[in-house]
């Protein structure tokens, strides 16, 4: 088949398609961020203290178990349909939860909208890779990346000044402009003139050197989906993901729930091997795993959620434990990464186009690996400026690590294998947090056990939560025993953060022994997405960029 060249779209048509990317990105970021703050409001308005955990759980399981079914569908029929079904599922999703009447409904709604999220996060990051070439990759991914940086930033003071001055609702109902735009932009912008291209020219290319087919020859059959494997994949996700969530936090881990939920999973993992090997078009096809730069960046994404758990879960409680900070400014000590990670990423192009992909990777997680061995050194109970410092450093380098594996995953497929590949890393990292949260969650709490086994005087706390409620009211504490909690929190959070070294280390094994020296790029960007082809496969070529 002859190679269909690759025909940069021109800046001023790219324009409202990445406004639009941006704006369906912003949906996804603020999700989090701006509810968080407005948690004592909706609980105090619709009780259910005890499951309000699952307005994040029940989005996040949504978001992540539903990642392999929309980059195949993408792969399927276009990003276009996708991104608007995501779109409009989300927005659904607000409009209920600005309705709930209870924590129950509201937790279904938020689940309604995970599913639209889902369809967002993976084919924003899809479409990002077609509009741009290569080694112009770099700038949209740095666009995307400052979107999520201001989100962790505004989303907590948007959160609370709707919460304070108007109603929690309005946290959802602000979605409906933003998606709105979003999904006008879409409509009216984005197009996928390479599908069309490669059908038409990809079918001549592929009947030149033989006769032309006959009036009346069948035509190629309509894309089949997977519906098995897709209901296959999204209950063993949902099992698995709920069973790390809930793990150690709504029942022990050797309970008869936790144990069945990890049956279940591992039951239903075997059903769906054996559905996905006889899918004609599988959802989760075997070229993911079984090429090597697809599945070392797997990998190494898997071990970077595991780390992210440190920062973005812990760093809050220990500020607010350990420093005496406020909520607001212990947000602004963790947001400190935000304000490095995309400048990092939009200047790694200048050293990936240098070294390579991998030694590029490879730097930046050796400087994150230093940086977390460095938290555990900080003096107790030390000043706010010392961790922001360390989180400046850590965002900085992670922003070298995870762009250029991700762009160099992209750069390995083709148009019609992009967003499975895409998917397929966003849904390792993804599962790394969940894995994280439960393991590090498991581990803080473990150490905070053994300390307070030791604890001076009855009745103090025993978890990692009951502790920093404990020391939100100082004055029911003697100080005595206030700077025994802190110590125990300090400790349990260096662990916590010892252990994201580990990880770390596993991540650098990975692009050492798993990962290529040298990624291959592939030389056909837009391949023909007709469905009874076999999948582009990745060219043995290279660039510098490698």
């Amino acid at each position: 088949m002859t190679a269909i060249p690759e025909r940069p779209t021109p800046e001023r048509r790219r324009g409202p398609v990445v406004a639009a990317l941006m704006l369906g990105m912003a949906l996804a970021a603020l999700d989090g961020t701006i509810l968080s703050t407005a948690v004592p409001q909706i609980v105090g308005d619709l009780g259910g203290f005890s499951v309000f955990s699952w307005l994040f759980s029940g989005y996040l399981l949504a978001a992540t178990v539903t990642l392999p079914v929309y980059g195949k569908l993408s792969d399927t029929f276009g990003r276009k349909p996708v991104l608007i079904a995501g779109i409009i599922l989300f927005l659904i999703g607000s409009v209920l939860c600005a309705t709930a009447w209870n924590m129950g409904s509201l937790i279904a709604f938020r689940v309604v909208q995970g599913l639209g999220g889902g369809a967002i996060q993976g084919t924003v990051q899809t479409i990002a890779a077609d509009l741009y070439p290569l080694k112009e990759r770099p700038k949209i991914q740095a666009k995307l990346s400052t979107v999520w940086a201001t989100s962790s930033i505004a989303g907590p003071a948007i959160g609370g000044l709707l919460a304070g001055y108007a109603d929690w609702r309005w946290i959802f109902l602000i979605n409906l402009p933003v998606g709105a735009l979003a999904l006008y932009l879409t409509v009216r912008h984005l197009h996928e003139p390479g599908r069309t291209r490669a059908r038409e020219k990809g079918d001549t290319a592929r009947t030149k050197p033989g006769p032309r087919p006959a009036t009346g020859a069948p035509s190629p059959p309509r894309p089949r989906v997977d519906w098995a494997g897709a209901l296959a994949v999204f209950a063993t996700g949902t099992l698995l993901v709920t069973a790390l969530v809930q793990g150690g936090v709504a029942w022990p881990w050797l309970s008869a729930p936790s144990l069945a939920l990890l049956a279940g999973t591992a039951l239903l993992a075997v059903v769906t091997f054996l559905v996905e090997r006889r899918a004609a078009e599988p959802i989760i096809p075997g070229w993911v795993w079984r090429r090597r730069p697809i599945a070392a960046v797997n990998l190494a994404l898997g071990a970077l959620g595991l780390l992210m758990i440190a920062p973005t879960v812990f760093l809050p409680t220990y500020a607010q434990s350990v420093l005496g900070l406020g909520p607001i400014a212990a947000g602004f000590v963790l947001s400190a990464m935000t304000l490095t990670w995309p400048i990092s990423a939009a200047l790694s192009d200048r050293v990936y186009n240098r070294v390579g992909f991998r030694r590029t990777a490879i730097t930046g997680m050796s400087f994150a690996l230093l940086v977390l061995l460095a938290f555990p050194l900080l003096p107790f109970p030390g000043q706010a400026w010392q961790p922001a410092l360390l989180m400046l450093l850590l965002g900085g380098a992670l922003g070298l690590f995870q762009l250029p594996l991700i762009i160099a995953v992209q750069g390995t497929v083709g148009w019609s294998e992009r967003g499975t590949a895409t998917a397929s890393i966003l849904f390792c990292r993804q599962l790394g947090q969940s894995v994280g949260a439960a393991l590090f969650g498991a581990l803080a709490n473990g150490i905070l056990t053994n300390r307070l086994a030791d604890a001076p005087g009855d009745g103090l706390p025993r978890d990692l939560d009951s502790v920093a409620h404990a020391l939100d009211d100082p004055a029911a504490l003697t100080a005595r025993a206030a700077d025994f909690l802190r110590r125990a929190v300090d400790s349990a959070v260096d662990a916590v953060f010892l252990g994201a070294a580990g990880a770390a280390a596993l991540c650098l094994l990975v692009l050492l022994f798993v990962a290529p020296r040298r990624f291959p790029v592939h030389q056909d960007p837009v391949p023909d997405p007709a469905p009874d082809t076999r999948p582009n496969k990745a060219s043995d070529t290279a660039t510098d960029a490698s």
